[in-house]
């Protein structure tokens, strides 16, 4: 009887173990609604832009390591058009889930104000996960233009009113607008050619088929080094260690300051254990050797983000890309 009381005994005290283990794991592994773990199927990440800029390849490098870590595929989908807007629609229209995701770059925060016809609220329908890095944008000339610095080549395009062409990843593109800051500042006129993406708006400059751009530090940095364009200025209010001697736009137009920054997004109302979730691999994923290796040879700066802080940075963004867009009269139909 005594040996029946103890075999009992150990059974409840197992049960109650197991009972104890799996309310650990359930707690420390976000759901996907039905009570499994997330995730247990495929990812989509959604990258809006056309590959070779700087947002396709890191969405490609935190896909693998998601994949790494957390046991399932990510699969990086390019959804390009109307300045982002057809892959960040695709998103938006996506079941807030967790299965599709966002990585856009920094031309999202001017879409609200650029376009009046969209059908969603970008502040209100995309969820803010978290920031995975930053770069600075370069002034860049090709190399058969006859200038050395800023200053050389406002007073070139002075002199060629109009004649000068410059490119840029499509219209309400971040480098766009970072194009029609320079001109209002330094009061010059040029000819704005969109491309679909800063990857081939890089590949018009190098092949001479535009005169200039503002380009991202991942996009340019291979074609500055191999002198096929020349870099005149950064856009941040400090000079570069990648480029110490491109002097910051900002030492001749005070203020002056643009970046390119990237992302991730998912639909409005996904899960805040998810997206706690994917914010926690980001900042895992930029702590890694590798990774840190590549955003340091390409120009980026790694930054992680909780998503309370990356959405009241992106709230901030939309600002200020509002009174730019606003300022210079800048609209897309």
């Amino acid at each position: 009887m005594r040996m029946a009381s103890y075999v009992a005994a150990a059974a409840v005290a197992s049960l109650i173990l197991t009972v104890i283990l799996a309310a650990g794991a359930h707690a420390q592994s976000p759901s996907t609604g039905s009570g499994q773990a997330y995730p247990v199927k495929t990812v989509r990440i959604i990258v809006p832009v056309a590959p070779g800029g700087g947002t396709d390849p890191q969405a490609r490098l935190l896909g693998r390591k998601f994949q790494e870590s957390m046991g399932q595929v990510f699969v990086v989908e390019n959804r390009t058009g109307a300045a982002s807007m057809v892959g960040t629609e695709f998103v938006v229209r996506s079941p807030a889930d967790g299965y599709t995701l966002l990585c856009a770059a920094s031309t999202l925060a001017g879409a609200n104000t650029l376009r009046k016809d969209l059908p969603f609220d970008l502040l209100k329908d995309l969820a803010p996960v978290g920031q995975i890095s930053s770069a600075a944008t370069f002034l860049v000339v090709h190399s058969s233009v006859p200038v050395s610095s800023v200053k050389e080549f406002i007073a070139l395009a002075k002199k060629q009113a109009g004649k000068l062409n410059a490119a840029s990843g499509g219209n309400g593109s971040a480098n766009h607008l970072s194009l029609e800051m320079f001109k209002q500042r330094a009061g010059i006129q040029a000819t704005h050619i969109p491309y679909k993406g800063s990857g081939p708006a890089t590949i018009a400059l190098m092949s001479g088929e535009v005169d200039f751009s503002f380009a991202g530090a991942l996009t340019s940095l291979p074609h500055i080094r191999s002198g096929r364009i020349k870099a005149l200025a950064v856009t941040t209010l400090k000079p570069s260690p990648l480029l110490p001697g491109a002097p910051p736009l900002a030492s001749l137009y005070p203020g002056f300051e643009s970046t390119n920054w990237y992302a991730v997004f998912a639909p409005a109302g996904t899960p805040e254990a998810i997206v706690n979730k994917i914010s926690q691999e980001i900042a895992r994923a930029i702590q890694l050797p590798d990774v840190r290796e590549f955003m340091a040879k390409e120009g980026a700066e790694p930054v992680g983000s909780t998503p309370q802080e990356f959405a009241a940075f992106f709230k901030s963004e939309v600002s200020r890309y509002a009174e730019v867009i606003r300022s210079a009269n800048i609209r897309i139909d």
